[in-house]
Formats: C-alpha cells, sequence, structure tokens
C-alpha cells in the first residue's frame, strides 16, 4: 500500500503557500527539489546537479561550478494546493539571496545532514530563521548514508538550534543500513522504495518498542507547551491523535519547535511524507502577511525579493503577492516612492515561465519590466505608497577586485553592466578609485567574484581584466626644512617669474595639510598666494617615494616677484619646485593604512584564526566569546591593508565556510626598512 497523494473529498484548501529550500553548502537543496517536483508530477522525472539537468542550478554560471550561485523558483501542486519552492544557495557568498528570500516566505525547510564539520554553517542560518520569526522544519537529508544512531545525530545538531528539534520520524533499521521510517505523530511504519511511495508496514517487534519511546518523547517536548497533553501524559492517557497534530502545527507555527524529518532526496525517500507536512503545518499567506504586518489591504500588496536582468526580455522582478489581487497592466508604487507599470505576468517554474492575466494573494510571480522597483522594495496598487515591509542589508564585503574594460570603448557598456548586476544581487559594491580611475568591485568571496566577472562576459558582453585593488599607501615627512622655489622664463614679450621660501614642517599623524603665509612687507603681493597653495597641493600630489603627502604643514615666509613677468601661474609653478625640493631632503617616509579586523569564526578555530593574523602581521587586540553565539568566538586585531586582501579566502577555508570579518580604517602608520623598499620598488615598476 502506497501513500495516497489525491485531496479527500471535502479537504479543506489552503491558499498558496511559499516555501523556501535552504541549508548549508552540498547538502542537497537542489536535489530534493527536483523529487519534490517528480513525486508531485510537475517534472517527469528528477533531473540532476551533476548531469546539468536539474530545474534549480541552472544559470550557465551554476552548471558549470555545479553550485547554487543564485536562487530558483519553482511551482507545483500536491493534493489540489498550489506551492512555490525557493531554492536558496548554500555557499554563505551566495547568502544574500536567501536572506532577500525567507521574509516573505511561510515556512522553511531546512535541508541538512549529520556531519559536524557543517554544523557552524547551519546554526547561521538557523540564527537568519529564528531572528525574522520564520516556522522551520529540518529535513536530515543523505539519511541512506548514516552511519551513528538518529539520537546521536541529533544531539549533535541540537546546538545549532536555539529551541528543540523535536524528531517526527525514526528510522527503520535494516542490519547496518536505514530501510525505512517510523511516523512517530501518525504511529505508522513505512519501507523506502527508491523513486516510488514508501510503502506501509506493520509496526512490531523492536521497531515498536522504539516508536513507543521515541514517541513518548516527542509528546513531552509538546507537552512543555500544552497544559492539557502534560496532564494526559502524568496519567498515562493516550492523547488524540488530532490533538497531536494539532500541536505540532501550532508549536510549530509560534516557533516553539522545529520539526525533524528523514529522507533521502537523490532517492525520493522522505519527500511525499514531507510534503504533508507542510501541507498540515506550514501557515499560509496570512499568517505570513500577519507577521510581516500587514494590514487588510484592499489594494494588491506584494514584496520584490528578486531582480533578474534577461539577455533579451528585459527585466523580471520575482514577487510573493501578500494581499490582495493583482492584474497585468496595474501600475504600482514602491515604498521606495518610485512607480511601476506591470507589463507581464508570469508563473515561475525554474527557467520555464508561462504568461497568466492576474495573481492572487500567496502566489509568487515574475513581473515583468517594473523598471524602477529593486529587490527589497514593498510594492502596492495602491494610490499612497507603502510602508517597507522588510529591510535586508547587505553583509559587508570582505574581498575586491579591481576592473577595467578590456577595451575602453567598452567603459559605459561596463558600467552599465555593474548597475545591473548590482541589481540582481546588492551584495556586490561598487565604488570608484578616483586614483587609478578604475573600478573596484567588492564581493563577499572568491568564488562570489569570479562569478561576477562570468555574468559580465557571458551575459553582458564586456570582457574585463581584473587586478587585486591598489592599497592606499601615503608618505610624509619627518624633518623640517626651509627651501626657496624659484621659477624663471625668458622667451620673448612677457616672461615668468616667480620666487617663494617655503617653511615645510612634519604634523602630528592626523593632522592631514595645513596652509599658511607670514609674508611682510609685500614681498608676495597678496593676489598671488592662492596661486602659491595650489603649487603646493600640486607638490604633494606625489612625493618623493611616488605616494600622496599628508601630516604636512606649509608656510610661505618669503620671496620676490616681478612687475611685469610674475603670474599665477608663475607662483604656482614656484611653490610646486619649492615644496618638491623641500620634500627629497626632509627624511620622507611610507606610510600604510591600518585596520581594526573583527573576525567571528566557530571557538575550534580560534587557533588557527591567531596563528593566520599573526602571519599577516596583525597585531591581536584580544578575542572572547561571541554574545549569544554559543560555540563561536570574536577576534580584533590591527592590520595592514596590504595583508587583508586574501585574508577572507583563509579565514573560509580555516572555518568549513562559516567565519568571516568586517574591518574599519583606524590610522596610518610607517613602514621603513626592507618592506618599505619592496613596496616602493613594486609601484615603480607598476608605474
Amino acid at each position: 500500500m502506497g501513500q495516497d497523494v489525491r485531496s479527500p473529498p471535502g479537504t479543506k484548501k489552503s491558499g498558496p503557500r511559499c516555501i523556501a529550500l535552504v541549508g548549508p553548502f552540498q547538502s542537497g537543496k537542489t536535489t530534493l527539489l527536483e523529487a519534490i517536483l517528480a513525486r508531485t508530477g510537475a517534472i517527469p522525472r528528477a533531473g540532476s546537479v551533476d548531469a546539468g539537468t536539474s530545474v534549480g542550478d541552472a544559470s550557465p554560471e551554476a552548471r558549470h561550478h555545479k553550485m547554487g550561485t543564485g536562487l530558483t523558483a519553482a511551482t507545483t501542486t500536491f493534493m489540489g494546493e498550489s506551492y512555490t519552492f525557493i531554492d536558496c544557495p548554500g555557499s554563505v557568498e551566495f547568502a544574500h539571496d536567501m536572506r532577500a528570500a525567507i521574509p516573505a516566505v511561510d515556512a522553511a525547510v531546512v535541508v541538512c545532514e549529520a556531519d559536524e564539520k557543517k554544523l557552524p554553517q547551519l546554526q547561521i542560518i538557523l540564527r537568519e530563521l529564528e531572528d525574522l520569526g520564520i516556522p522551520r522544519f529540518l529535513f536530515l537529508n543523505k539519511i541512506d548514508r548514516a552511519n551513528k544512531r538518529i539520537r546521536e545525530t541529533l544531539a549533535t545538531l541540537q546546538p545549532a538550534s536555539r529551541i528543540p528539534l523535536v524528531l517526527r520520524q525514526i528510522p527503520i533499521w535494516n542490519g547496518d543500513l536505514i530501510a525505512g521510517f517510523v511516523d512517530l505523530a501518525l504511529e505508522r511504519a513505512f519501507v523506502y522504495r527508491e523513486h516510488k511511495a514508501s510503502e506501509v508496514v506493520a509496526l512490531e517487534g523492536g521497531d515498536l518498542d522504539r516508536e513507543k519511546e521515541a514517541r513518548f518523547s516527542m509528546l513531552e517536548k509538546l507537552a512543555d507547551h500544552d497544559d492539557a497533553l502534560m496532564e494526559q501524559l502524568l496519567e498515562d492517557i493516550p492523547p488524540p491523535r488530532d490533538a497531536v497534530f494539532d500541536d505540532l502545527a501550532r508549536e510549530l507555527r509560534e516557533g516553539l519547535i522545529c520539526p525533524v524529518l528523514l529522507g533521502s532526496a537523490i532517492r525520493e525517500n522522505g519527500v511525499l511524507r514531507l510534503m504533508k507536512a507542510l501541507r498540515h503545518e506550514a501557515p499560509d499567506v496570512t499568517a505570513t502577511a500577519k507577521r510581516l504586518g500587514v494590514s487588510s489591504p484592499k489594494d494588491a500588496l506584494a514584496y520584490v525579493f528578486k531582480t533578474h536582468h534577461l539577455q533579451h526580455g528585459g527585466k523580471l522582478s520575482l514577487t510573493r503577492l501578500l494581499a490582495g489581487h493583482l492584474d497585468d497592466g496595474a501600475t504600482l508604487q514602491s515604498s521606495s516612492g518610485e512607480h511601476g507599470r506591470v507589463s507581464g505576468i508570469l508563473a515561475v517554474s525554474g527557467t520555464h515561465d508561462s504568461k497568466r492575466p492576474a495573481a492572487e494573494a500567496g502566489e509568487t510571480v515574475a513581473l515583468g519590466k517594473l523598471d524602477t522597483i529593486k529587490t527589497g522594495d514593498t510594492v502596492s496598487s495602491g494610490k499612497t505608497a507603502p510602508k517597507a515591509l522588510v529591510s535586508v542589508e547587505p553583509t559587508p564585503p570582505v574581498l575586491a577586485l579591481s576592473l577595467s574594460a578590456t577595451d575602453r570603448k567598452d567603459d559605459v557598456k561596463l558600467g552599465q553592466a555593474l548597475l545591473r548586476l548590482n541589481e540582481e544581487d546588492p551584495s556586490l559594491t561598487m565604488i570608484h578609485n578616483p586614483r587609478t580611475h578604475d573600478i573596484v568591485l567588492w564581493g563577499q568571496g572568491e568564488m562570489h567574484l569570479r562569478v561576477a566577472l562570468e555574468r559580465l562576459k557571458d551575459r553582458f558582453g564586456v570582457n574585463v581584466k581584473s587586478q587585486p585593488p591598489s592599497i592606499g599607501y601615503l608618505e610624509t615627512i619627518r624633518k623640517s626644512i626651509t627651501q626657496r622655489g624659484r621659477h624663471k622664463k625668458q622667451s620673448g614679450g612677457h616672461g615668468q617669474f616667480g620666487d617663494v621660501v617655503l617653511e615645510v614642517k612634519p604634523m602630528p599623524r592626523g593632522g592631514g595639510f595645513e596652509f599658511h603665509e607670514k609674508v611682510v612687507g609685500g614681498a608676495v603681493p597678496k593676489n598671488y598666494i592662492g596661486a602659491v597653495e595650489e603649487g603646493v597641493v600640486d607638490g604633494l600630489l606625489k612625493g618623493p617615494l611616488g605616494f600622496p603627502v599628508i601630516d604636512v604643514q606649509v608656510t610661505l615666509m618669503d620671496g620676490s616677484y616681478h612687475s611685469v613677468d610674475s603670474s599665477d601661474l608663475a607662483f604656482r609653478t614656484a611653490a610646486r619646485i619649492g615644496v618638491t625640493e623641500a620634500q627629497q631632503q626632509s627624511a620622507p617616509v611610507l606610510l600604510e593604512p591600518i585596520h581594526v579586523v573583527e573576525i567571528v569564526c566557530p571557538t575550534e578555530a580560534t587557533a588557527k584564526i591567531n596563528a593566520i593574523l599573526s602571519g599577516r602581521r596583525g597585531q591581536i587586540l584580544g578575542f572572547d566569546t561571541r554574545e549569544g553565539w554559543p560555540g563561536w568566538d570574536r577576534v580584533r586585531a590591527m592590520m595592514p591593508e596590504a595583508e587583508i586582501g586574501e585574508l577572507i579566502v583563509e579565514l573560509r577555508s580555516a572555518t568549513a565556510g562559516a567565519g568571516s570579518f568586517t574591518r574599519q580604517f583606524d590610522r596610518m602608520a610607517e613602514v621603513t626598512g626592507r618592506a618599505a623598499d619592496q613596496i616602493i620598488a613594486a609601484h615603480s615598476v607598476a608605474a
């Protein structure tokens, strides 16, 4: 006897639901999506990530790297009800897609496996869901590869969650292999059949004893929030099955428990039981709208969680309709005050979207050509701009590349392409370097930036040159000097004459630049003093070591002029000559930027992090536990900017992809000796 997926007569239908599939990198989210779509009849058979045939991870970059580089939305029907699944990337480098999408979902399925190395990643994802109050199931995937008992696995995973992980199922063992499962709420045993519905079998012998023990443990956790159930357990009264299901649904929705289900996505085991749990226990759009603070609006109200720029189809905005009815052609206002007219409503199903005339509350659709609407906007068909329901700020970037178009005529095209990339992925940041005139692209890691460059080339047709961004080296002086600067040129007619005496002094670090004048007796006329200051600034743009000069005070002490040949240009040139010659004799010294770096990492990796920092000229300021994050530390250090460049690569390697850092400029510090010589030599070669 298989599991019946037909809707029983008279069953009350719920509105369209939206479910996020989240979890650590390579935990099997996309494979689970394939299994869901195949088992519910949306596709004839499950595709494969390795074979490049999956509905999810279908972009060229995802296919090439065999990993999620952006979210995928796909809709299916189960027992007469509509479900849109949002398959979110697992890598921390592409986490912004998940963070932007999950506020508007009804529930999340957290896909994980019994791997202690991935526990920090799991904790990060669960914390995001916990902070937003999103109901969540844990789907323990790859159960066919399990090598430890389920209670041991649960004990390993529990520290990642701030609420109890409650087993809904226990495995049926056949020797060392898992052959099926027992549903503790339903009190039925099922044997797995590959790519088919599980088969109900008799619950007897040792499996029956284990079921009774595990079911009682589940009921005890439910009873922590249900006094009536607690009394029934104390009096040995079996609780009604319907009451147990009601408790499971209520406590899930109230964020009191996280149910744990078992399965193997690649074998399509446990998928229908997961779907039934979603159907019976996950909230719908009404509860989600309430969680987001939506009152009962008469107009359509929606949240835009992703933007796509198609090569030939324009802009698509992936949107969850939270309330009301939306027609194609409707005019929408955004929470940021922009207007846009819907030009096409598409049902989402991977890369195969179909056009439709309207959308109803709960549906997840793609809206065409809303050019002024951006990811994260709340939009309404009403006459006034809606308030923003969600604010998702990108995490601070951690790695940068300096970009320039291979062909200079593509500079404008590059700028436009980067703006579109940023619309699609706000966790990419672009900064223009005024010194080098390059664009510095900041991202969340090595793969994040690599994928961005691939998209620039393949989707937007822009070839770029990339290199590490230049470090903000400066220089200053350590000795005071008085220097004359003289410019005299005669070439027929009016000549050029300017003569200044400058006192050049070092200032305390952070002093910047000051200009004063103490001229007496009109040796330099007042109308030329502004030109003298401009000439001094010119001379400080590039010091004797090759870098801009700071922390210098220059005073105009004396000079002379010619009534005919003197001019602004002549005095500006004289001042530049004077300050340039003065710097060469004032003990110039190189300065490098120093940042305060704050790293967050799992406690077991802290010793490795300290060693990494020390190897990068870091001065460790201290470390302590990360508040509110059991099993995590926070390490603070002073570090030269030159050593921060690829710090994230080592950091992620040492923390199984979970660690990250922020940085803030602190001061400029002197660099001397061999280190300074190497920097100056490298800069001369590059120039």
